[in-house]
């Protein structure tokens, strides 16, 4: 096969990209190791940023979330026995978020993709790059009958996750990877449950953070912090309530509604980013390149930041042959990925209860939850960043 731009991965990224591509009339085709039912129905958080959404309709594809998301001026933070609430859409001029489920965006992207044609080739195995220095890298793999296929490039797209083939096919010598691994992981739920809240609540607790958020009416999304080794057995549902009560607790009257647990399951909390995030005809986007823990709400938008400036890099090549942009990709992507990183650490430092800590750092995150509440430049750092910094001009 040939094909212009060869991406790899049919998650956020690799679909965002795909779709931004196609607008432009530039080709690609998408590889995926799942299947289109796998990667479907993968439930992931959705906290979507402005530009997120702003992104979303400029490519055609935010009419369903429209309907569907919940748009949310503001989020919660509960200390103390008592909520408060942090005025994004006040305090960010008039940026918001919008709540709506990563594999629902996914579900959005799959769907325009084969309406229009788009090759997405599922359940392929043994990805491989080749010739990623020269003027045709290439992508070899086995379809789902088993036999050998290449598609022949003139760029590739790394978009296949953590662990995917991409970003260890840049020599290691060239490459550096910073990382850190929380000592602490999220037990998360789905619940059929009413809406407890109509915002999120980010709880502070001795006893460890809480996450409250509404997936839908009849949905909800609840997370505890918990031992990153702990798996499902150890939590039965009794232990979960009454953990979640005691977090949440408060002298305000409000209490959380439960309901039937449909799912449960742990998420590993890391940092980490690779530099650079391109190699000769190979660029990187999404987890490929970079892991933020979920506090900050920045993974899905992060992979969204980075096809937006791809994108364009890749539209400028094509339409007049300048490879400026895609020389500074890596260069321009970064600066808005440590943005990110930076503030997922902050939450996720102020949030949660680390084992080594001393009364001493209990008291300095106390104090800085009451900063931030209680000062409206605090606060305002918190919003900005929050629903997503503006889009610098690539």
């Amino acid at each position: 096969m040939r094909t212009q731009v060869g991406i790899i991965g049919a998650g956020p990224a690799g679909l965002l990209l795909a779709q931004a591509l196609e607008l432009r009339g530039i080709e690609s085709v998408v590889l995926e190791t799942r299947s289109r039912e796998d990667i479907e129905a993968t439930i992931r958080a959705g906290v979507l940023e402005q530009g997120t959404v702003d992104l979303l309709e400029e490519l055609g594809v935010g009419a369903r979330m429209r309907r569907e998301g919940m748009l949310h001026g503001g989020v919660i933070l509960r200390f103390g026995g008592r909520s408060h609430r942090i005025h994004l859409s006040e305090l960010a001029g008039g940026r918001a978020i919008m709540v709506y489920a990563q594999h629902e965006v996914i579900r959005d992207l799959v769907k325009a993709r084969l309406e229009r044609g788009g090759p997405i080739l599922f359940g392929v195995r043994d990805v491989s790059l080749l010739d990623l220095d020269t003027e045709r890298p290439k992508l070899r793999f086995h379809d789902r009958e088993g036999g050998v296929q290449e598609v022949v490039c003139d760029y590739i797209a790394g978009c296949d996750g953590f662990h995917g083939v991409s970003r260890p096919s840049i020599p290691s010598r060239l490459r550096r990877e910073f990382e850190r691994v929380y000592p602490f992981g999220w037990f998360g739920i789905l619940v059929e449950a009413p809406p407890a809240t109509e915002e999120l609540i980010y709880a502070y607790h001795e006893r460890g953070f809480a996450l409250v958020s509404t997936r839908s009416p009849q949905i909800q999304r609840l997370y505890l912090q918990c031992n990153p080794g702990n798996s499902v057995d150890d939590w039965p549902d009794e232990r979960i309530w009454s953990e979640l009560h005691a977090r949440l607790a408060g002298t305000d009257g409000w209490r959380l509604t439960e309901g039937r647990i449909f799912q449960k399951g742990v998420v590993a909390m890391r940092s980490f980013v690779v530099e650079p995030m391109q190699h000769g005809r190979l660029f990187l986007a999404g987890d490929a390149a970079h892991i933020v823990p979920p506090t900050g709400a920045k993974g899905l938008n992060l992979a969204a930041a980075d096809v937006r400036v791809l994108a364009r890099a890749l539209g400028e090549f094509y339409a007049s042959g300048s490879k400026d942009r895609l020389a500074r990709y890596s260069e321009t992507a970064l600066r808005r990925v440590w943005r990110a990183e930076h503030f997922s650490w902050w939450m996720t430092s102020m949030l949660h209860r680390f084992h080594d800590e001393t009364p001493f750092h209990h008291r300095l995150q106390l104090s800085q939850l009451q900063y931030v509440t209680g000062s409206r430049a605090a606060a305002t750092m918190l919003a900005e960043n929050y629903v997503g910094l503006p889009f610098e001009d690539n």
